[in-house]
Formats: structure tokens, C-alpha cells, sequence
């Protein structure tokens, strides 16, 4: 056989790449089933929160925002530890982008408040001085859908097996359990209820009469969103 593969040296070169890639997967994708797994403090996104996403992928946040915090100290020093495979177990499609042409937001939750993004989404400019982002006033009239996320909900919960309600092991040993309701009404009952606790912290009274009637306009979700990228 090596007798054979000796004269013919494209056959040779093949089984030399074929024994290569073999032994390479068997020492890769371990290692990278293994890093793709949810890293602990990783937990679902509720109902609001994914509402929230929907809001930030409909306005195109993830044009001028990366998600994706690289391993360089000028990066880790500015944004926080850089990014995990882990921590992107949930995020269906990924939101790295690929231009900065305002700030990374992966841990944005960690130094940023509501009342913050509150201001700078209504006045961009008024809160970061010379800042290039436009106002997003509509979002403060305008309802997120809920039951678009809770269909989400149910399709990642059942194709993937997403872990809501049970307890998923947070950093500091506890452990979190992301609801996800049994109906669309239970969705929204959810949703209304962690929307209520945002809305507390908001200015604008308008926003806070529209989720005192049973709406959650889009900012309400995607200070949600925002809050939880940490």
C-alpha cells in the first residue's frame, strides 16, 4: 500500500491531507462545542428584552454598533472583558457587526442606565456632544411586539432547547429563571410586568401613562434590551 501511494503522489498528498484534517477536527471541535456552550451568567432573554432586540435589528443598531469586544487591552480597557463564544449562545442571528461608528455595546448593561439611554435616545447629541446619531423620538410613541417575541419564544424554546422557566446559574452562585408565558396573554402580562419596573426609572410621563394603560412602547423594550447586554 505505502509502496503504491509512493508512486502515485497525488494519491499520497490526498491521504496526508484527509489524515491532517481528521486528527485537527478531532482536537477542534471539542474545544469549540465545548466554548459555544452558555458560559455561567448567561441566561435567555425575556419577552420585553427580545422585543427590545427586534426593536434594535428593525432600526439597523447593529450598523454603526458592534457587539463583539475584541481581546486587546486598548478594547478591554474601554469596554470591559473582551467577548466569550458562550455568551452568545442565545443570540439567534448574532449582532456582531462589522463597523464602530459609534461604541461597543456587548456590555453596555454594566455603565449605562435607563434614565441614560432614555435621554440619549430621545437627544443623541444633547447627552454626547458632537455625537452623529439621529433622534429616535417614534420609539416613544410607537408599541413594541410583544407577540412577535414570545413567537420567537416558542420556536427557540422548542427547536433549541432555550432554558426558560428553570434555573440558570449566575456568577455569583444564584441562579435566574427567565419566564416565558404559557399564552400570548401571559406573554404580555409578562412583559407588562417587567416594563412597569423600567418605566419607574423613566422621565417621560408619557411613556409612563402609555404602560400604566397596558402598552409597552418601543424604548420601554429596548432599554430592556440595552440593560441586559452585560
Amino acid at each position: 500500500m505505502f509502496h503504491w501511494l509512493e508512486k502515485h503522489p497525488f494519491f499520497f498528498a490526498v491521504g496526508v491531507f484527509v489524515t491532517i484534517a481528521f486528527a485537527g477536527l478531532v482536537e477542534i471541535l471539542p474545544n469549540f462545542a465545548e466554548a459555544s456552550r452558555p458560559v455561567i451568567g448567561t441566561a435567555p432573554y425575556s419577552t420585553l428584552e427580545l422585543a427590545g432586540r427586534h426593536v434594535y435589528i428593525e432600526n439597523s443598531c447593529n450598523a454603526c454598533h458592534s457587539q463583539l469586544i475584541r481581546p486587546f487591552k486598548s478594547e478591554t480597557d474601554r469596554y470591559g472583558h473582551y467577548s466569550l463564544s458562550g455568551e452568545y449562545a442565545y443570540d439567534r442571528p448574532f449582532l456582531w457587526g462589522s463597523k464602530r461608528t459609534g461604541p461597543d455595546l456587548m456590555r453596555v448593561g454594566n455603565y449605562r442606565t435607563t434614565d441614560w439611554h432614555e435621554n440619549h435616545m430621545k437627544d443623541p447629541a444633547g447627552v454626547v456632544p458632537g455625537s452623529v446619531m439621529p433622534a429616535y423620538r417614534w420609539m416613544f410613541t410607537k408599541n413594541a411586539d410583544i407577540n412577535t417575541a414570545y413567537a420567537e419564544q416558542l420556536t427557540v424554546a422548542q427547536f433549541f432547547s432555550v432554558p426558560y422557566n428553570k434555573p440558570v446559574p449566575m456568577k455569583d452562585g444564584s441562579t435566574k429563571v427567565v419566564k416565558m408565558g404559557g399564552s400570548i396573554a401571559e406573554a404580555n402580562a409578562l412583559a407588562l410586568e417587567e416594563a412597569k419596573a423600567i418605566a419607574a426609572n423613566m422621565k417621560d410621563q408619557d411613556v409612563k401613562d402609555a404602560v400604566a394603560r397596558g402598552e409597552i412602547p418601543q424604548i420601554v423594550a429596548l432599554i430592556a434590551y440595552l440593560n441586559s447586554l452585560k
